[in-house]
């Protein structure tokens, strides 16, 4: 059981008023000067009153939206997440509102985000033996008509086109909210024998589903994807194959993203519509909430049922294929952001960054400008040759400062220095992303190519690995916490305030104003150590085993793992009365039977609950 322990008089040790200063004294304010955008563009008014659309407000987050203007401010994490990463596509220029609700203009920066999973994933959809091919956006409303739960699923998300020409059209064309439909229309023509299987294929496009509630990138009317379709023999082959096109998506978010992942499948309630199963990878983002950050779909016979999408088997019977689809969108483009991003801004994977290197020229005199600048090019012409990208920052338009404050707002990894008495010494500075100030600056790497070279590709390996370890301590850092002792450390620190050292506080209360509430949660996890508690609060995955403990974790912002053999009214309640979902049974198990948290019936399963964007 949770320990029943309540602190209210540590909890409004950390109220706003506590604190000397202002929260908004506490923002980092970076200096970017034009060309940045200051700002998304102004919305269309006639939107509807029941949808919405994340958008920041610039006298809460102190955004000025004069493109004049000198200041550019990104509002803290810790603060308010939501302002937090609109700021950041914002300032890094990855995206900008279109004109018409819940649209987005993918701006270069961040389709070249896109084009970096674009360019890993079509490799290995190749070498899984799909071709890529290409649908139209238009679909007959009655192909969606003939796939009952396709309908029903899809239906308010719909968008429908009853005029064209200048006349009504006989029958309603619905814009690609998905292919499943026209594909198996296609397929009808092109299968006939079991010679024609399997039939793998792949596209990419766009895709528009009329969302009430939308964010950049997460969740816009239109958005670009892959979608992928199969069709088999049999049923084991379309599970085989949607597992292993789940594994592959695993595989990117951990080496490419380095998003750590939990693969699991879908209750019935949060299955695909019109699938047997779904497969998913979900990931846990820096506010806690959980992104699904790609799907894999088992389709069965529903839809080669639907539209007698049948072949002819070996012994001459007339069989239907059994199907799969799956997909991955530029959803993970808001995944990336929202798992590595700091208050700073951008925080990207190498292999995932538009550009891995940028290099900054300083000089003060007009005498050194050639020979600093020469340098540079020189540098720079040696590790786009090792295959890297590269960004020389030659403009005098900007001081060095501004330079480096912009580049590590857009999140690129490395930064290289090279002023006069760089050059005098044949050497470099290398300054890292992930490793703020003094300690990720390295002073005196030699220009040598090969060193260069060996020594830059080691460092991007390295931040690469450590934002996956990052990534994976703040989702399970129970254990990364206890073992250094810092939830004890934490929970005696506040305990000591709690008794009246305020002194103590206010020394470092723009510390405890950064970090209140994870000293908070902290203090609570060492009042459950000394107390026995069942759980503890500092993991964001807690193990339950009731639902009132689910009820508990989720409103403290965790996920919650607990067995699970109810109902799907059951899942429903818990939906609606707590706002999370079940996210998945993951493929990882542990063994035995126990009590589900709902009914305290036998569960052979355990399932992970969280909200979600």
């Amino acid at each position: 059981m949770v320990s029943s322990l309540r602190l209210p008089a540590l909890t409004s040790l950390f109220s706003p008023s506590f604190t000397r200063r202002s929260t908004v004294s506490l923002r980092r304010r970076l200096h970017l000067r034009p060309p940045l955008a200051a700002g998304f563009s102004a919305q269309s008014a006639a939107s509807s009153p029941t949808e919405t659309e994340d958008r920041v407000d610039s006298k809460k987050s102190g955004r000025v939206e004069d493109r004049g203007s000198t200041d550019r401010v990104i509002t803290p994490r810790s603060q308010d997440f939501n302002a937090w990463y609109l700021d950041v596509i914002a300032n890094a220029e990855l995206a900008d509102y279109g004109p018409v609700r819940g649209t987005m203009v993918i701006r270069p920066y961040g389709y070249a985000m896109w084009e970096a999973i674009q360019d890993y994933l079509n490799v290995k959809f190749k070498e899984t033996g799909h071709s890529n091919m290409y649908f139209p956006q238009f679909i007959p409303y009655s192909f969606i008509e003939k796939e009952a739960s396709h309908v029903e699923g899809f239906s308010p998300e719909l968008a429908l086109v009853t005029i064209g020409g200048g006349k009504e059209l006989e029958e309603k064309l619905v814009v690609r909210p998905t292919s499943e439909t026209i594909v198996n229309h296609m397929f009808t023509q092109w299968i006939h024998s079991y010679r024609d299987l399997p039939l793998m294929i792949n596209q990419w496009a766009n895709v528009t589903r009329w969302e009430m509630r939308t964010k950049p990138f997460v969740r816009t009317l239109e958005f670009l994807w892959q979608e992928g379709h199969t069709a088999h023999a049999t049923l084991e082959e379309a599970e085989k194959e949607a597992l292993q096109m789940i594994d592959v998506y695993t595989k990117f978010a951990y080496e490419q993203a380095a998003i750590p992942v939990i693969a699991g499948r879908k209750s019935k309630v949060e299955t695909f519509a019109g699938a047997d199963k779904t497969y998913t990878i979900e990931a846990m983002m820096g506010d806690r909430k959980a992104l699904q950050a790609g799907t894999s779909h088992n389709l069965g016979q529903n839809f080669s049922r639907a539209f007698g999408t049948q072949f002819t088997d070996e012994n001459g019977l007339r069989q239907h294929v059994w199907q799969t689809s799956w997909a991955i969108s530029t959803r993970f483009v808001g995944g990336i952001i929202m798992t590595h991003g700091d208050d700073t801004g951008l925080m990207l994977p190498p292999r995932i960054a538009p550009i891995q290197v940028v290099i900054v020229p300083i000089w003060k005199k007009v005498d050194e400008k050639t020979g600093v600048l020469d340098a540079a090019s020189s540098v720079a012409e040696t590790l786009k040759n090792a295959g890297l990208k590269v960004k020389l920052d030659d403009t005098d338009q900007r001081t060095p400062g501004w330079k480096f404050n912009f580049w590590e707002m857009k999140g690129v990894p490395l930064r290289i220095e090279i002023g006069p008495r760089d050059v005098s010494s044949a050497s470099v500075v290398i300054s890292r992303r992930d490793i703020p100030g003094k300690q990720g600056k390295v002073f005196g790497i030699s220009m040598e190519p090969s060193i260069l070279e060996a020594y830059v590709k080691d460092r991007l390996d390295e931040i690469q690995s450590s934002l996956l370890q990052r990534a994976i301590s703040f989702r399970d850092r129970c254990s990364s916490d206890r073992s250094n002792g810092s939830c004890l450390l934490h929970g005696c620190i506040l305990v000591s305030i709690a008794l009246g050292s305020f002194n103590f506080l206010e020394s470092f209360s723009e510390f405890f104003e950064l970090n209140r509430i994870h000293m908070l949660l902290c203090t609570l996890d060492f009042f459950a150590l000394i107390s026995n508690a069942s759980w503890t609060l500092c993991s964001n995955i807690v193990d339950v085993s009731s639902y009132e403990e689910l009820k508990e974790a989720i409103s403290l912002g965790k996920w919650a793992r607990g067995p699970w053999s109810a109902s799907d009214a059951d899942e429903l309640r818990i939906k609606e009365e707590t706002g999370a979902t079940i996210r998945c049974f993951p493929f990882e198990q542990p063994q035995g039977t126990k009590a589900c948290l709902m009914t305290g019936k036998p569960a052979d399963e355990v399932a992970i609950f969280a909200k979600s964007y």
